[in-house]
């Protein structure tokens, strides 16, 4: 495949990955790795991908303030991706078009219900076991496919914040889950060399997204913000389903 090539739509992928998940906080994964499908393996995507994702993670979470206190509340659900993706990592193999169907399917599921407003609420005294259980499940899903939002996802819009808040928490838990995707393809042998320079091309048009698509979501309102954050899943939900069907 020409270098060429690859560059430019490693460009316009993260690009466009940057500035979605400026907007509504999550989505850099699903639309990155399924442009660059295009043009080469999944497992390349994904470790293209890691970069990227990690310095946008860090900046979402940073932006808000207080991580401590944040930490405090999701440690939990952050144990659990780390148990849950060495589990995935010695049991699973990377990028599983059935496990990408299932997730996208639940996300179709969970967007379509955030759109007509049913709304689920996670009971402070259950954040302890429900976290753990959660993050348990988000690290297997996020080896199988790359992608790290069902079930964590909803779990994060379940616990009652505000909507910057809810961004700086997804930031919190993509950050501990890309660290730990990170091990999980050392571990499977998947990172080389070549994948350098488009990762840094990623890393500097992904961030040029995302402060445009911030700028987007500090103007808009509350209202407007939420059906963009469930339209955006119930996307992204159709783009996993249909990603594991072709």
């Amino acid at each position: 495949m020409d270098s060429l090539l690859i560059l430019s739509v490693t460009a316009v992928a993260f690009l466009l990955a940057g500035y979605v998940k400026g907007v509504i906080g999550l989505g850099l994964p699903t639309v990155a790795i399924g442009l660059l499908g295009l043009v080469m393996s999944p497992a390349q995507a994904a470790a293209i991908l890691v970069v990227p994702s990690l310095v946008t993670n860090v900046w979402q979470l940073v932006t808000g303030g207080d991580v401590l206190l944040l930490t405090r509340r999701l440690w939990p659900m952050l144990l659990g991706v780390c148990i849950g993706t060495l589990i995935g990592a010695v049991t699973l193999s990377a990028n599983n078009p059935q496990a990408s169907i299932w997730l996208g399917v639940a996300l179709i599921v969970y967007a379509s219900l955030g759109l007509v407003k049913g709304q689920f609420k996670v009971p402070p005294q259950s954040e302890t076991w429900l976290g753990l259980i959660v993050g348990i499940l988000t690290g297997v899903a996020s080896v199988a496919t790359g992608i790290f939002v069902i079930p964590g996802v909803p779990y994060v819009t379940a616990l009652d914040l505000d909507r910057n808040r809810m961004v700086q928490a997804l930031g919190l838990s993509f950050t501990v889950s890309t660290i730990t995707l990170a091990l999980a393809l050392a571990y499977q042998g998947q990172f080389h060399t070549e994948v350098a320079w488009p990762a840094l091309l990623a890393l500097g048009v992904a961030l040029i997204g995302m402060w445009f698509g911030q700028i987007v979501r500090n103007k808009v309102k509350a209202e407007t913000f939420r059906l963009c954050f469930f339209l955006g899943l119930l996307l992204l939900g159709g783009h996993l389903a249909l990603r594991g069907l072709l």
